[in-house]
């Protein structure tokens, strides 16, 4: 269980923070390495930023058939660290024999995760026991599953060009998650952005990434200053993708 404002800059994995029978773990969250994230109301899973690993974690936390029930992803941009773990977690629920629908959550115009879903779904078109159903969402658009209300909301996120010099918007999102009257803000990954402060303020946890090494703000990642900043709006907070 974290303590009131937590501002650990070196956060020590995993991290859980649970309020009944709402909770959230975070397995991983290393800049270039990876990410992996399990969301819990109730008796429902939801799995946030698979990046490589996830298949490992989530069937040491939850085991087989938990697990093949899971039927909700959210992804909030393309990069490998945040999805790298989704074509092994699609071929283990092919192999165990998945059989109740998929839904991957994405934004729109993130061409990785459709093209994984394209490549996979050609790979086993002939041998594929579930149905994967793609959910192309904006800002704004709110979600409701199982109780829980899912409120995604735009971030800034660049990346740079193969010449290293140039840089270039990705489509990328954060989420709200409501759920019995409790709620959890994740930024994914994201520069300082008025939608990002809107949607941590008042939030029972807010999960912040802090992944810009210096101490300038640019439009990639946040400084631990500013995400600090965000944080202290909220009754929780933890700052996560913090570099090794």
């Amino acid at each position: 269980m974290m303590k009131k404002k937590l501002r650990n800059p070196t956060p020590k994995f995993p991290i859980v923070w649970k309020k009944k029978d709402f909770s959230i773990k975070i397995f991983c969250s290393i800049p270039n390495i990876a990410t992996g994230i399990l969301l819990t109301a109730g008796e429902n899973h939801f799995v946030i930023d698979p990046g490589d690993g996830i298949l490992r974690d989530l069937s040491k936390e939850l085991g087989v058939e938990s697990l093949k029930n899971i039927c909700n992803i959210f992804v909030t941009h393309g990069h490998h660290d945040h999805l790298g773990g989704v074509w092994s977690l699609l071929t283990y629920l092919r192999v165990m024999n998945k059989t109740s629908p998929l839904k991957i959550y994405y934004p729109s115009g993130c061409i990785e995760i459709e093209s994984i879903y394209h490549a996979f779904t050609k790979v086993y078109s002939h041998n594929l026991p579930y149905k994967i159903e793609l959910k192309k969402i904006s800002e704004g658009k709110k979600i409701t599953i199982k109780n829980v209300k899912v409120k995604p909301f735009a971030v800034i996120h660049k990346e740079y060009l193969s010449n290293t010099k140039e840089k270039r918007a990705v489509p990328a999102l954060g989420f709200h998650f409501k759920y019995n009257g409790k709620t959890i803000c994740y930024g994914g990954d994201t520069g300082y952005c008025d939608s990002l402060v809107k949607a941590a303020k008042g939030a029972d946890l807010a999960i912040l990434e802090a992944g810009h090494e210096d101490a300038a703000s640019d439009d990639m990642h946040m400084t631990m200053e500013e995400a600090q900043s965000i944080g202290k709006s909220a009754k929780e907070f933890v700052l996560v993708h913090i570099p090794e």
